[in-house]
């Protein structure tokens, strides 16, 4: 699949808000620190980022206002269905800490649930496509409500340095690039259920094989859903992508705990969320670039 940077930017973007606003909904945090008032605003604008960053993917923009009409069927209407509706309570939490200086329960608990479901339902906008191989699997929500959780863990150690919510971030990096490296060999093993035999239906002949091409020049099926990255590329990608989101962002928050004040494991904390930001962004691209779509079938792809 042809990997856009806007969906890319939207699915790592509103990831990181959304696992931000689920931890701060927790109550973990100080809501009268000043640090706690700059976390709410950041992961309200990461979510609105992400989702303002998702519409350039549109072909006719203005047209999407349709998308919330079908929720009973589609996981990409349930999205943004709930992403609007998950503001109302992550903006009344926000002015609780912001310009209240406290924590409002009923709100603050009702964000961090919603949050969690709307990246589910991100995540099963894939997923739900037995179309894609790769996607179909249990593992692509597993993948994305740890990602999430991991980087909303890691923004929030850095705001709090807290020792707790740290070592928890940890917990959540290694759980997620761990369940990572299942998906990705599943998908070095994926037998695909759709074959040239099976979307022709000449199977029972023998072996198909495609004589000439539907269309002698690329068109958009061949373009978006055509697009593939040699193996030996994905392989060095997803070393760079583990190594730079998960090892380096472990062994920063490691010695933020390891040493004492406020100035240095603040620095840490940071350049570990930027790397952790850096790699999410190398998975969401392989995420689609080393994704199969079954109409290739036709295409001899």
């Amino acid at each position: 699949m042809h990997p856009a940077p806007s969906i890319i930017v939207f699915t790592t973007l509103s990831g990181l808000g959304y696992g931000l606003a689920a931890v701060l909904g927790l109550g973990l945090l100080d809501p009268a620190a000043l640090s706690t008032r700059i976390a709410h605003v950041l992961a309200l604008a990461l979510i609105a980022a992400g989702l303002s960053s998702s519409t350039l993917h549109l072909g006719n923009p203005q047209r999407a206002w349709r998308a919330f009409s079908q929720w009973r069927s589609s996981w990409l209407s349930r999205e943004g269905v709930l992403a609007v509706v998950t503001f109302l309570p992550l903006v009344v939490s926000a002015w609780g800490s912001v310009i209240e200086g406290r924590y409002l329960l009923i709100p603050a608990l009702s964000g961090t649930l919603l949050s969690v479901v709307v990246v589910y339902c991100t995540a099963m906008i894939y997923a739900s496509l037995k179309s894609v191989d790769a996607w179909h699997t249990p593992l692509t929500p597993a993948c994305y409500l740890l990602f999430s959780a991991a980087g909303g863990l890691l923004l929030a150690g850095l705001f709090s340095l807290s020792m707790g919510i740290l070592v928890a971030s940890l917990v959540f990096v290694a759980a997620a690039w761990i369940v990572k490296r299942m998906w990705w060999h599943r998908l070095a093993a994926l037998q695909p259920l759709s074959t040239p035999e099976s979307a022709t239906g000449l199977g029972y002949i023998g072996r198909v094989r495609l004589f000439e091409r539907p269309h002698v020049n690329d068109n958009y099926l061949t373009n978006e859903m055509g697009f593939r990255v040699a193996r030996k590329h994905a392989a060095k990608l997803q070393r760079f992508a583990v190594v730079v989101g998960g090892l380096a962002p472990g062994l920063l928050v490691l010695a933020a705990v390891a040493v004492g004040g406020v100035f240095l494991p603040t620095l840490l904390c940071a350049v570990a969320v930027l790397l952790f930001l850096v790699g999410i962004l190398a998975e969401r691209w392989l995420f689609f670039a080393t994704a199969r779509h079954a109409v290739m079938n036709y295409y001899g792809g």
